[in-house]
């Protein structure tokens, strides 16, 4: 598997925690064992996990960028892929800046809207102060 595809995994896996209030970590026991990840396994591990662990502060960081919205406003989907995403900014920092902020727009544009890619892209973009 890809680290794209870990990534929609991640993404399904915390939608899954989100929306259908499963247990984290039975429902990564879940993901991860449908799944033919080699290699990847631990990074989504890391993510779903390091994504949970540090949801407050990554909303915290993406308020002020939000122009006329609130965290809690923002569609399901594109709030995880934005903390999904300023995890990995700000903690994991061993992608580049570029390839995570085009991965969660190619996210947003599969698992949401052609605009939430652009909100994305800019959420991002504009936390360079703060990744």
């Amino acid at each position: 598997m890809t680290r794209r595809g870990a990534r929609e995994l991640a993404l399904q896996t915390l939608f899954s925690i989100e929306v259908g209030k499963h247990d984290p970590s039975s429902a990564l026991d879940a993901a991860l064992q449908e799944a033919n990840l080699g290699a990847q396994r631990a990074f989504v591990r890391e993510l779903v996990f390091g994504t949970l662990d540090h949801a407050e502060g990554s909303d915290a960081a993406m308020a002020p960028l939000l122009e006329g919205w609130t965290v809690e406003r923002i569609p399901t989907v594109d709030r995880l892929i934005l903390r999904m995403s300023l995890f990995e900014l700000l903690h994991d920092r061993q992608t580049p800046r570029a390839v995570v902020i085009n991965e969660a727009v190619e996210l947003a544009k599969k698992f949401s809207t052609e605009d939430s890619g652009r909100f994305i892209n800019g959420v991002l973009a504009n936390a360079g102060g703060t990744a």
